[in-house]
């Protein structure tokens, strides 16, 4: 069953790397400043977003919110 996992795996990733090399020898036209800007733009706030809710989670689990609750 494991075996089946890592081939399954590797099947993924061979697929994965077949569509980044034939998506980035396309001939054509390069991308303009302002693709490069908003790429840059939206990796940005996708890291922002992210960090912002590690520090809520690690927030949260200090401050106990994430326990169960306790009945008297």
């Amino acid at each position: 069953m494991r075996s089946l996992l890592v081939i399954i795996l590797f099947a993924m990733l061979a697929g994965v790397g077949y569509f980044a090399y034939s998506a980035l020898s396309v001939d054509g036209e390069p991308i303009p400043t302002e693709g490069y800007v908003a790429l840059a733009l939206g990796a940005g706030f996708s890291v922002i977003v992210g960090v912002g809710l590690m520090a809520l989670l690690f927030f949260s689990s200090r401050r106990g919110y994430d326990e169960p609750p306790h009945f008297k």
